[in-house]
């Protein structure tokens, strides 16, 4: 009952709502008064054809003419009176059959039709909303966000100005009002000043034209926003941002990380709470072949492997986990723990590994990475490898003002241009266009072309990321997923962080159910496949922790898992 008001509001309100009751209106007297005129034509013929009927006939013979649905029980016998019917019959057809089917569509049932979807989907936050996050936008990236807002127990809204796309979201389950974003009211809709966010995900200017608004109304609420050009960093902080958000960067430095070259053959894609985690080829250490167990990293380096890649699968690392030379182990430990495994694994070059090996998988290949696309995300991975002393090749299918004689114009999808690029040299290809199905296509192509080389892949949205290994990339990151990690370090710093899609690090107070236990009998890695990185108390952080040390209620515990592992462990040890 809560929706009648809505609806019946919406035809005395409006000023175009007035003025389609009243065309409906004169239409509808216009109607009457032909058939009232049909009528009296009917009877007049009638008398002429010397047959008298009553003034209801009339009227019933005009409306079955009229409606086509004539019964044959009343007919003309006179060419008058027949070419009076046919005239009644086609104006039926026009006004009753077409006209008045389409106006009671157009001008009755849609404006209807949509003060009821209007009425469906909220226009504000209850009064004692508050410690929500407001996320103005509704692209992929604005619904990822809103998924692990969902997903950590953080309260959202979404404020969309577009009633069609606000039904959608409702109706797939999103906590969506229907405001306008470009006004005070909208922002007084959700409780803005009361937000612990406000986020900001539309263009540039848009975004400015938020915070400016947000401002006005709500001075101290924290406000984000996305960036898309460098340039407009400044003026988004000017208009009163507290966060400047460069996914594109933030995404290109990501996917830089997870090239192996340089000097080092540790690549750390993450630093938390002190220490770092690191992917490294287990052929370059000596350990294909090895169990996780027979490694000793734990003894002989202060590392402890707390995931591992087998090609695009991302799986937790127990004890009895077999490398093989394709397996990039997943180490944490400090900065320090790192560099000694990295001079280790260095000194094997030509002693206790194979030279190819050692070429394939670490720093002595030379070749360039390939790039394809050069835009935000492609020249970000060029700036980060540039700092790494990596050597790179962009393709790109326009010609830059600032042309560098390492980007080649020309089309990604054009086996020449790829070869002049270095396609049949390269090791690694980067695939970086802002069009999934482009993705992967080139990822499919570069595949069929060098099946032996390494595919890092960008996915703008994260529906597309099995799609990306299936066309045979060995690595996807997505922006959406990047973002919604970087908004919700934003609200709990620290939090979680993604290590490689499907992997996440988590940090979580020790459960009861585990107080007085230590991490062997407590069973963490085997009940839920989830791997205990490190365990911080006020004093001291230990990473890799003590597995015979009893936890304590003050711990902290750092996890790594996937989102299935993560649900998992809350399931078992977190219950209410």
């Amino acid at each position: 009952m809560k929706f009648k008001p809505p609806q019946l509001q919406y035809f005395p309100a409006p000023a175009s709502s007035r003025r389609n009751m009243l065309f409906v209106l004169r239409f509808l007297i216009f109607l009457c008064a032909l058939v009232l005129l049909y009528s009296m034509l009917f009877h007049l013929i009638m008398r002429y054809e010397g047959r008298d009927y009553s003034l209801f006939t009339g009227l019933y013979w005009t409306l079955t003419v009229m409606s086509t649905s004539a019964f044959g029980d009343i007919t003309f016998r006179s060419d008058p009176g027949m070419i009076f019917t046919v005239i009644v019959l086609l104006s039926g057809v026009l006004l009753f059959m077409l006209l008045l089917p389409f106006i009671f569509i157009r001008y009755v049932y849609i404006p209807w039709a949509d003060a009821h979807s209007k009425a469906l989907t909220p226009r504000r936050l209850p009064e004692n909303s508050s410690g929500h996050v407001v996320i103005v936008g509704s692209d992929g990236t604005a619904l990822s966000i809103a998924s692990r807002c969902l997903r950590y127990d953080i309260p959202y809204v979404l404020l969309e100005a577009d009633n069609a796309r606000a039904v959608s979201l409702y109706d797939r389950g999103y906590k969506v009002v229907l405001g306008d974003t470009d006004s005070v009211s909208g922002y007084e809709a959700v409780r803005a000043e009361k937000a612990a966010l406000v986020l900001a995900l539309h263009d540039d200017m848009k975004n400015t034209n938020i915070a400016y608004t947000v401002r006005e109304y709500a001075p101290l609420a924290p406000l984000a926003a996305s960036m898309h050009r460098e340039a407009s960093a400044d003026i988004l902080r000017l208009a009163g941002c507290d966060h400047v958000l460069n996914f594109a960067d933030m995404l290109g430095k990501g996917l830089a990380g997870r090239v192996f070259g340089g000097n080092s053959t540790c690549n750390i894609i993450g630093r938390f709470e002190g220490f770092c985690i690191a992917e490294s080829p287990a052929g370059s250490g000596k350990l294909a072949g090895m169990r996780i167990r027979d490694t000793d990293l734990r003894a002989r380096f202060g590392l402890n492997a707390v995931g591992l890649r087998q090609g695009n699968r991302c799986l937790p690392a127990g004890p009895d986990t077999e490398l093989d030379k394709a397996s990039i182990l997943l180490l944490a430990g400090t900065a320090e723990n790192l560099e000694t495994f990295d001079r280790h694994v260095r000194a094997c070059n030509g002693k206790t590994m194979p030279e190819d090996i050692f070429r394939e998988q670490v720093a002595g290949n030379s070749a360039p990475v390939l790039i394809l696309g050069g835009g935000r995300v492609g020249t970000a991975i060029a700036a980060a490898l540039e700092r790494r002393g990596i050597d790179w090749r962009i393709v790109e299918l326009q010609k830059k003002t600032e042309h560098d004689g390492r980007i080649v114009v020309g089309d990604a999808a054009d086996i020449a241009v790829l070869r002049k690029a270095g396609l049949g040299e390269t090791r690694t290809i980067v695939v970086t266009t802002h069009n999934d199905d482009m993705n992967i296509y080139l990822t499919i192509y570069c595949r069929k072309l060098r099946p032996d080389v390494k595919i890092i892949c960008r996915a703008t949205l994260d529906n597309n990321l099995p799609s990306l290994y299936s066309a045979g990339a060995d690595l996807v990151m997505s922006q959406a997923g990047l973002a919604a990690d970087t908004v919700i370090n934003l609200l709990t710093p620290g939090r979680v962080f993604t290590l490689t899609e499907g992997l996440n690090i988590f940090r979580i107070l020790t459960p009861p159910s585990l107080a007085g236990q230590t991490l062997k009998s407590g069973g963490i890695r085997q009940k839920t496949n989830c791997n205990v990185a490190a365990v911080k108390n006020k004093e001291t952080l230990s990473v890799p922790p003590d597995p015979d040390k009893p936890l304590t209620s003050g711990d902290e515990l750092i996890l790594i898992g996937s989102v299935d592992a993560e649900k998992s462990f809350m399931s078992l040890y977190c219950k209410a």
